[in-house]
């Protein structure tokens, strides 16, 4: 009997930028060996249009990605839950903070500043993850 797939679930207040991009990044990075899902304690109705435009660029389509309001039965088989540096109300533990700054109303060019920065933690993430599982 194979053991389920650890899960990541990055969380934000409202599931529009940072986490939407730290789980499309975490996914291209690591397939299919990790279950990744991203969602906010506020959710709000879509994704930061600038944030869906800078992964474009970048070669990952998040168009379809809604915003999702954190699961407690997802957020308690979470292995691992990473905020994004926002204030959040509600999750259950964090295991780590990025620290990252919010796109919202940031020009085209710090939305992607603040892309590359999810990328290269992700990045890492996924190497980390992937060396221990």
């Amino acid at each position: 009997m194979t053991s389920a797939k650890p899960l990541v679930l990055f969380v934000c207040r409202h599931n529009t930028g940072r986490s939407q991009m730290a789980e499309a990044y975490l996914r291209h990075f690591a397939g299919d060996v990790l279950e990744i899902a991203s969602a906010g304690t506020e959710a709000a109705d879509v994704p930061n249009a600038g944030v869906v435009a800078a992964m474009a660029e970048d070669g990952i389509d998040i168009l379809a990605a809604r915003p999702k309001l954190i699961d407690p039965s997802l957020a308690a088989r979470a292995h691992l839950i990473i905020t994004m540096g926002c204030d959040v109300q509600g999750v259950p533990r964090i295991d780590d903070d990025w620290g990252l700054p919010d796109p919202k109303g940031q020009p085209p060019e710090r939305v992607r500043e603040i892309r590359d920065l999810v990328k290269t933690k992700a990045r890492a993430l996924a190497e980390r993850l992937l060396t221990t599982n």
